[in-house]
């Protein structure tokens, strides 16, 4: 067994980790921080864990060396404290925004400050298995994902990949969240009567996860154009990408089925959805709560020639805390669904 700490543990990722390494079959839990909670049960924020673990917080001054650390701390800290933790642990996966981005220009322009330790940004392979899986697998550390760009660079990649999109006119793109995007700690736009039941325009331009995308679908060649909105809906859980991509050259729906099926027949999470009936037709956060898989469909526009790209993903999970276990285990060299088989509910 591995010992695995994570730092920075009240939040809900933090608290999604511990769910999931509590139950890992290679993996124990040594230590969970947190600067506001030490001396508490992990219970008394992550209710769900009572009568699982005994484990209180811990300062993250205390922190012992381990195997593996997971860095759930907010954005900008892991940055300021990453040659303190590399010495902790052999592997480290950092959930936060800090070392997502190549570029410490893509990160300035895209975060408004300088990076606090450009040097260690090519150090650090981005956390998305279904493109980085090889480098995953000799990488000691890794990156977070974001959740809303996990959405979208799961829905349009198998269309970049086969290389059959304009790239000139990149791709038009709305993601609709739920609130636990917002995090633990409540603000007024997250305060219930003010967030109960919204559909908001949050960010209809800047989203800061944008940058991960003209990154990710660059694939070696020409950055598209990434045009993204963001939109919070009255649910918990959940995020759900719509793109719209213009093709080079005309394409049947049998040709999209295929480049899809190419691009995602041998990856254990994601399901391609796209039913002729039924109310689940297309991709739907909702069946996917507490899961870690991605659903991924298209539809066709002949017409324009336009492909609209879709997929789902539970936030916490396929967009924080699943994906980062499921690259730990392809790291270690684990069966890559090891702790993660959960299949989502329904109903709920």
């Amino acid at each position: 067994m591995l010992k695995a700490s994570i730092v920075g543990g009240s939040g809900y990722a933090g608290g999604e980790l511990l769910r999931l390494l509590l139950w890992h079959p290679h993996v124990e839990v040594a230590q969970v921080t947190s600067e506001s909670l030490v001396g508490e049960y992990v219970h008394l924020v992550h209710p769900n864990l009572r009568g699982h673990t005994r484990l209180k917080f811990t300062s993250a001054k205390q922190l012992e060396p381990c195997d593996i650390l997971f860095l759930a701390l907010p954005h900008g800290e892991a940055q300021q404290r990453i040659n303190e933790f590399a010495q902790m642990a052999t592997y480290i996966i950092d959930l936060s925004a800090d070392f997502r981005l190549r570029d410490p220009a893509l990160y300035e322009q895209w975060y408004g400050h300088p990076h606090a330790a450009p040097e260690w940004l090519s150090r650090f392979v981005y956390g998305l298995p279904e493109l980085h899986r090889e480098e995953l697998r000799t990488a000691r550390y890794v990156s977070g994902v974001g959740c809303n760009a996990t959405a979208v660079n799961l829905a349009v990649y198998p269309l970049f990949r086969a290389d059959v999109v304009d790239r000139r006119r990149g791709i038009v793109v709305e993601v609709k969240a739920g609130s636990s995007e917002g995090g633990h700690h409540p603000s007024p736009d997250s305060h219930h009567p003010e967030r109960a039941g919204v559909v908001r325009s949050y960010a209809p331009v800047g989203h800061r996860h944008t940058a991960e995308v003209i990154q990710e679908m660059a694939l070696g060649g020409e950055p598209p154009a990434v045009h993204l909105s963001a939109t919070a809906l009255g649910i918990v859980r959940g995020a759900l990408a719509t793109a719209h991509l213009f093709l080079k050259e005309p394409l049947t729906e049998r040709d999209l089925w295929k480049i899809y099926r190419q691009a995602y027949d041998q990856e254990p999470f994601v399901r391609i959805v796209k039913e002729k009936r039924g109310n689940y037709r297309f991709p739907e956060p909702k069946i996917l709560a507490g899961s870690n898989y991605a659903e991924v469909g298209f539809a066709l526009d002949e017409s324009a020639g336009r492909v609209v790209a879709i997929a789902a993903i539970d936030n916490l999970m396929k967009g924080a805390a699943g994906s980062a276990v499921q690259c730990m285990n392809i790291m270690l060299g684990w069966d890559e669904k090891a702790g993660l088989e959960f299949p989502g509910l329904h109903p709920i």
